[in-house]
Protein backbone atom coordinates (compact mmCIF):
# COMPACT_ATOMS: atom_id res chain seq x y z
CA UNK A 1 0.00 0.00 0.00
CA UNK A 2 2.22 2.41 0.75
CA UNK A 3 4.60 2.02 -2.54
CA UNK A 4 1.70 2.87 -4.06
CA UNK A 5 0.93 6.18 -2.29
CA UNK A 6 4.68 6.55 -3.32
CA UNK A 7 4.20 5.97 -6.24
CA UNK A 8 0.94 8.40 -6.93
CA UNK A 9 2.82 11.17 -4.73
CA UNK A 10 5.73 10.93 -6.86
CA UNK A 11 3.38 11.12 -10.28
CA UNK A 12 1.76 13.70 -8.76
CA UNK A 13 4.77 16.00 -7.69
CA UNK A 14 3.80 15.51 -3.98
CA UNK A 15 6.43 15.43 -0.75
CA UNK A 16 7.19 12.01 0.45
CA UNK A 17 9.41 10.56 3.24
CA UNK A 18 10.34 6.91 4.28
CA UNK A 19 7.21 6.30 7.38
CA UNK A 20 8.81 3.52 9.29
CA UNK A 21 5.69 3.14 11.67
CA UNK A 22 2.14 3.99 11.63
CA UNK A 23 0.63 5.87 14.52
CA UNK A 24 -2.65 6.78 16.10
CA UNK A 25 -4.07 9.99 14.70
CA UNK A 26 -6.95 10.55 17.09
CA UNK A 27 -5.63 13.03 18.80
CA UNK A 28 -4.42 15.06 15.61
CA UNK A 29 -7.82 14.44 14.35
CA UNK A 30 -9.28 16.21 17.01
CA UNK A 31 -7.16 19.46 16.22
CA UNK A 32 -8.38 19.10 12.96
CA UNK A 33 -11.64 19.59 13.77
CA UNK A 34 -10.83 22.66 16.21
CA UNK A 35 -8.75 24.10 13.86
CA UNK A 36 -11.55 24.19 11.11
CA UNK A 37 -13.61 25.52 14.00
CA UNK A 38 -10.99 28.33 13.37
CA UNK A 39 -10.66 28.66 9.93
CA UNK A 40 -7.57 27.65 9.77
CA UNK A 41 -8.36 23.89 8.58
CA UNK A 42 -7.20 23.69 5.62
CA UNK A 43 -3.52 24.77 6.90
CA UNK A 44 -3.35 22.39 9.87
CA UNK A 45 -4.87 19.30 7.35
CA UNK A 46 -1.55 20.48 5.26
CA UNK A 47 0.62 20.57 8.38
CA UNK A 48 -0.33 17.16 9.83
CA UNK A 49 0.10 15.42 6.54
CA UNK A 50 3.50 17.14 5.86
CA UNK A 51 4.63 15.62 9.20
CA UNK A 52 3.47 12.25 8.92
CA UNK A 53 4.24 11.29 5.44
CA UNK A 54 7.34 13.94 4.72
CA UNK A 55 8.98 13.87 7.78
CA UNK A 56 7.85 10.53 9.46
CA UNK A 57 6.42 12.52 13.54
CA UNK A 58 4.26 10.88 15.24
CA UNK A 59 0.97 12.68 14.87
CA UNK A 60 -0.55 11.29 17.96
CA UNK A 61 1.84 12.61 20.22
CA UNK A 62 0.38 15.97 22.14
CA UNK A 63 3.81 17.44 21.75
CA UNK A 64 3.88 17.24 17.75
CA UNK A 65 0.40 18.16 17.54
CA UNK A 66 0.88 21.50 19.45
CA UNK A 67 3.64 22.28 17.65
CA UNK A 68 2.18 21.81 14.20
CA UNK A 69 -0.70 24.40 15.75
CA UNK A 70 1.55 26.76 16.97
CA UNK A 71 3.14 26.18 12.87
CA UNK A 72 -0.16 27.91 11.48
CA UNK A 73 -0.85 30.35 13.64
CA UNK A 74 -3.40 28.70 16.48
CA UNK A 75 -2.53 29.60 20.04
CA UNK A 76 -0.62 26.85 21.34
CA UNK A 77 -2.55 26.85 24.80
CA UNK A 78 -5.68 26.78 23.75
CA UNK A 79 -4.65 23.71 21.43
CA UNK A 80 -3.12 22.44 24.71
CA UNK A 81 -6.70 22.98 26.68
CA UNK A 82 -8.33 21.28 23.30
CA UNK A 83 -6.41 17.98 23.64
CA UNK A 84 -6.46 17.81 27.69
CA UNK A 85 -10.53 18.32 27.60
CA UNK A 86 -10.61 16.09 24.48
CA UNK A 87 -13.55 19.15 23.43
CA UNK A 88 -13.48 17.88 19.86
CA UNK A 89 -14.07 14.05 20.76
CA UNK A 90 -17.59 14.04 19.50
CA UNK A 91 -17.27 15.88 16.15
CA UNK A 92 -14.63 13.36 15.35
CA UNK A 93 -16.71 10.22 16.30
CA UNK A 94 -19.53 11.75 14.41
CA UNK A 95 -16.94 11.82 11.60
CA UNK A 96 -16.11 7.80 11.57
CA UNK A 97 -19.64 7.17 12.69
CA UNK A 98 -20.29 8.73 9.15
CA UNK A 99 -17.57 7.28 7.43
CA UNK A 100 -18.89 3.99 7.98
CA UNK A 101 -22.73 4.53 7.58
CA UNK A 102 -21.32 5.61 3.91
CA UNK A 103 -19.16 2.83 3.63
CA UNK A 104 -15.64 4.65 3.55
CA UNK A 105 -13.20 1.97 3.99
CA UNK A 106 -9.92 3.65 2.76
CA UNK A 107 -8.02 6.74 3.12
CA UNK A 108 -7.78 9.18 1.21
CA UNK A 109 -11.50 9.84 0.91
CA UNK A 110 -13.33 12.81 -1.12
CA UNK A 111 -16.97 13.16 -0.64
CA UNK A 112 -19.06 15.87 -2.10
CA UNK A 113 -22.54 15.80 -2.43
CA UNK A 114 -23.16 12.09 -1.04
CA UNK A 115 -20.90 11.45 -3.86
CA UNK A 116 -17.62 9.48 -3.53
CA UNK A 117 -13.80 8.69 -4.94
CA UNK A 118 -12.50 6.24 -2.60
CA UNK A 119 -8.33 5.61 -2.51
CA UNK A 120 -5.67 7.03 -4.07
CA UNK A 121 -6.61 8.36 -7.24
CA UNK A 122 -4.78 9.50 -10.52
CA UNK A 123 -5.12 13.15 -10.97
CA UNK A 124 -7.47 12.39 -13.64
CA UNK A 125 -10.15 10.99 -11.75
CA UNK A 126 -10.02 13.38 -9.05
CA UNK A 127 -10.33 16.54 -11.59
CA UNK A 128 -13.02 14.78 -12.99
CA UNK A 129 -14.78 14.31 -10.00
CA UNK A 130 -14.42 17.71 -9.13
CA UNK A 131 -15.72 18.86 -12.48
CA UNK A 132 -18.62 17.07 -12.27
CA UNK A 133 -19.37 18.15 -8.43
CA UNK A 134 -19.17 21.58 -9.93
CA UNK A 135 -16.09 22.94 -7.89
CA UNK A 136 -14.38 25.72 -8.74
CA UNK A 137 -10.74 26.16 -8.61
CA UNK A 138 -9.23 27.85 -5.61
CA UNK A 139 -6.41 30.36 -5.25
CA UNK A 140 -3.83 28.67 -3.28
CA UNK A 141 -1.53 31.56 -2.70
CA UNK A 142 -4.21 33.04 -0.32
CA UNK A 143 -4.08 30.29 2.13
Amino acid sequence: MLSRLKQVADELGLPWGERKKTCNSRLAQELGKWAESKGQGDKFHDAVFRAYFVAGKNIGKMDVGLSLAKSVGLPEEEAKEVLQSRAFRKAVDEDWSLSYRMGITAVPTFVIDGQAVVGAQPYEVLEKFLKECRVLRRDRSRL
